[in-house]
């Protein structure tokens, strides 16, 4: 799009320039942020302009038109030295000896790493946390006395108010509190942290120069009762992408160009659940466990679908090594998806969650949480501690460090002081009742601000403002998960060949 700029000579909008772009913001006042122009096209005689916020969740782009541009702010885009390519093709990646699109399709950004935990002063090893001493949780105040036989790593007190112990390190950073942002993720410590192994049905996408999987590709999804619009780049059939509308069976979830050729399959469509087992059942909620090699087309689908609303991941064909847990909520038409998390047959690295997904209509209902309580109530029955692959999307990393904190507050606050004396609790046991991994738990204590230092043992501090917030949020979580309820039988993976 040519347009006059204030000295009377005439610019060309392209592809890389930045400007402030008008925002139109619900909540608040429009605001003017500055945008990166990602594709301009010509519709009807008009030129659209796609633009990326900077420094905004890639969920918000959008196509806007040229009135929408402040144009006197224009920045053209750097010339940057060519980069070497591969292919034939700049910053491609390097193809299989198999047909590309089997191995994987490249796709768009996603993530905020859960930040290792920071270091408090001269915190123990592993292997000494994990003898530490934790806190007890009582209201009253009371004098705590370390045990004898074990590294102490604290001892909590609540008296009504937050009382610092000892002063912070110099040069020592602390975590915000509870219910921060993204930023508050940023690993604080002074050590670079080593990246975790990358894998699962959707693993992180390392290449962000593809500009076309940077962009929105589908406009709308029709999935059963709801209409889902697209927050990211998802790789279905390009000759599908340009329709206004495509549609989705909701329980084999193939996916269909019209309404005429859905409503063809579905008097051929036996499925009104997802295929697998069904392991969890309490009300209307039920879970079902898909084998990705047994039911690879349904995992595949359920990987497309997943990617419209998951960034920074590359989606891979290969489901084989792969479980799927599919959470639903039933009525008299069928099971209904919610959401559901896929994870490794066997994982070297304890992952027990490879991706999590709770679909947008559903979000801020508790489902989320009880997708990730179930999947360690899963790594209870195994007998094992679990984490999430990382890196995790924002919203997965806010839901997961609500979860780690409620979880772990939960049986602080029901600790009971034996024979008179304090409380004591240690990371193991922590860590083994509730089958989350001892880093995160460690990293979750030091994210809530609760551990201190005090007379060369490590005390852990509830304030009566945690307190009060642990109790408020646990009263408006009315979805949990029964153990009584779950039929699940763990198998060896690793005595199955493949799979």
């Amino acid at each position: 799009m040519t347009k006059m700029a204030d000295n009377g000579s005439s610019v060309e909008i392209v592809e890389g320039c930045r400007l402030p772009v008008l925002r139109k913001n619900q909540e608040h006042e429009d605001e003017w942020p500055l945008a990166e122009i990602l594709s301009v096209k010509e519709v009807s005689s008009r030129k659209l302009f796609y633009v990326h916020y900077i420094d905004f969740n890639k969920r918000l782009d959008e196509w806007v038109t040229g009135d929408r541009l402040d144009m006197k702010k224009l920045q053209f885009p750097k010339k940057e030295a060519k980069t070497p390519t591969k292919n034939g093709l700049p910053g491609s990646r390097p193809s299989s000896p198999e047909r590309e699109v089997k191995r994987k399709v490249e796709t768009v950004p996603l993530a905020t790493q859960v930040p290792p935990a920071t270091p408090v002063p001269s915190l123990p090893s592993s292997a000494e946390a994990s003898q530490a001493s934790v806190f007890p949780a009582v209201r009253e105040t009371t004098t705590f006395k370390a045990r004898e036989d074990h590294e102490p790593i604290s001892s909590l007190t609540t008296n009504g108010t937050a009382r610092r112990l000892i002063p912070p390190q110099p040069g020592r950073k602390r975590k915000a509190n509870c219910g921060g942002t993204d930023e508050d993720s940023q690993d604080s410590s002074d050590g670079i942290p080593t990246a975790p192994r990358m894998t699962g049905s959707l693993v992180s996408d390392r290449s962000h120069d593809d500009i076309v999987t940077r962009m929105k590709n589908i406009e709308c999804i029709e999935l059963g009762r709801h209409r889902l619009k697209p927050w990211y780049f998802s790789p279905y059939p390009q000759e599908l992408t340009a329709l206004p509308i495509l549609y989705l069976c909701e329980f084999c979830l193939k996916y269909l160009k019209s309404l005429k050729c859905l409503q063809r399959h579905l008097t051929k469509c036996n499925l009104r659940h997802p295929p697998g087992n069904e392991i969890y059942r309490k009300g209307t909620i039920s879970f079902f466990e898909i084998d990705g090699r047994k039911n690879k087309t349904y995992s595949q689908n359920l990987c497309l679908l997943a990617k419209c609303f998951l960034d920074h991941k590359t989606l891979y064909y290969d489901t084989d090594p792969f479980l799927f847990y599919v959470m639903t909520e039933y009525d008299s038409k069928g099971f209904h998806i919610v959401g559901y998390f896929s994870k490794e047959k066997e994982s070297t690295e304890d992952y027990n969650v490879a991706c999590i997904l709770t679909l947008p209509p559903y979000q801020r209902r508790g489902y989320g949480k009880l997708l990730i309580e179930f999947s360690y109530e899963l790594s209870k029955v195994e007998g094992k501690t679990g984490t999430p692959e990382k890196p995790l999307s924002d919203l997965g990393l806010l839901s997961y460090r609500s979860y780690w904190s409620q979880t772990i507050l939960e049986i602080l606050m029901d600790l009971k002081p034996d024979n008179g004396e304090r409380p004591q609790i240690t990371i193991n046991e922590i860590s083994e009742i509730t089958s989350v991994k001892k880093e995160d738990v460690i990293s979750t204590l030091q994210y809530l601000n609760l551990i201190n230092y005090y007379k060369g043992q490590y005390i852990l501090t509830l304030s009566e403002d945690i307190v009060e917030g642990h109790e408020r949020a646990m009263q408006k979580r009315h979805l949990r998960i029964d153990p009584k309820c779950l039929h699940f039988t763990p198998k060896d993976w690793s005595k199955r060949g493949k799979w």
